[in-house]
């Protein structure tokens, strides 16, 4: 299982760092501190979250002839 965090305050980032360290089931892939990588991290898990909503039924998306209306 993967999970994308958020730590809000920067002055926890070192102590939450320090104790998901120290679980041996636990990998730490990749920090991301660039805020535009962030941003697009962040991004694409919203654009997941909601095909996974329109699967299930509780979201609809707009048709692409009304995407590009929009325009």
């Amino acid at each position: 299982m993967k999970v994308v965090l958020h730590i809000k305050e920067e002055v926890n980032e070192t102590e939450f760092m320090e104790i998901i360290g120290k679980l041996n089931y636990v990998e730490v892939m990749m920090q991301v501190k660039d805020q535009k990588t962030s941003q697009f991290i962040s991004d694409l898990a919203e654009s997941f979250s909601n095909v996974k909503e329109y699967e299930s039924g509780k979201k609809q998306l707009k048709s692409a002839k009304d995407l590009l209306n929009e325009f």
